[in-house]
C-alpha cells in the first residue's frame, strides 16, 4: 500500500468545454493556502493565462513558463462540477464581477482551495479578459462548498 493508501490516488480523465480532454493523476492531498499571500493571474477572453504572480507559480506546481499560454482550466479539479464554471463564465462575459470557491488542481495532482474573485477586464467599452484574486478560503466555506459540489456531481 503506498504512504497515500490504495484509495487516495486515482487516474482520472477531464474533459474540457472546448472539446479537449487530458487524464491526470489525482491525489488525496490538500496544499494549504499560503497565509498573507494573494494568488493573481490574468487570462484573454478564452481563459488562455497571459499573467501568473509568484504565489499563483508557486500554489499551482507548474512553472512561469508552463502556464503562460495554457488554458485556465488545466487548475480544474475532477470534483468541481461543470455548472460552477458555465456560471462564472456566464457571469463575467456579461461584464459582470465573479466570487466564488475553487477546489484547484496542482501539477503533483494534489489539490488546494481558493476564494476566488474574477474580474473582466474592461478597455473602449469591451471585455479584453480577465483578472483573477485568489485569497485563503475559511474551513467553513470550503466544508459548505464540498458538499453543495458533492451534490451538484451527483446531479
Amino acid at each position: 500500500m503506498s504512504e497515500h493508501g490504495s484509495n487516495d490516488v486515482r487516474d482520472v480523465v477531464i474533459k474540457y468545454y472546448d472539446g479537449t480532454s487530458r487524464t491526470v493523476t489525482i491525489v488525496d492531498h490538500e496544499v494549504p493556502y499560503p497565509e498573507g499571500k494573494l494568488i493573481v493571474s490574468r487570462t484573454d477572453t478564452k481563459g488562455i493565462i497571459t499573467h501568473a504572480n509568484q504565489a499563483f507559480v508557486d500554489m499551482s506546481g507548474y512553472s512561469q513558463d508552463e502556464l503562460i499560454g495554457q488554458n485556465h482550466y488545466i487548475l480544474r479539479h475532477p470534483d468541481m462540477p461543470t455548472v460552477a464554471f458555465t456560471g462564472l463564465w456566464e457571469t463575467i462575459e456579461a461584464g459582470n464581477k465573479w466570487h466564488g470557491y475553487v477546489k484547484n488542481l496542482r501539477k503533483d495532482g494534489a489539490y488546494y482551495w481558493v476564494k476566488a474573485t474574477v474580474i473582466p477586464n474592461i478597455r473602449n467599452g469591451k471585455v479584453v479578459g480577465y483578472t483573477s484574486v485568489r485569497r485563503k478560503p475559511s474551513r467553513s466555506k470550503i466544508s459548505e462548498s464540498e458538499a453543495l459540489y458533492k451534490t451538484l456531481m451527483e446531479a
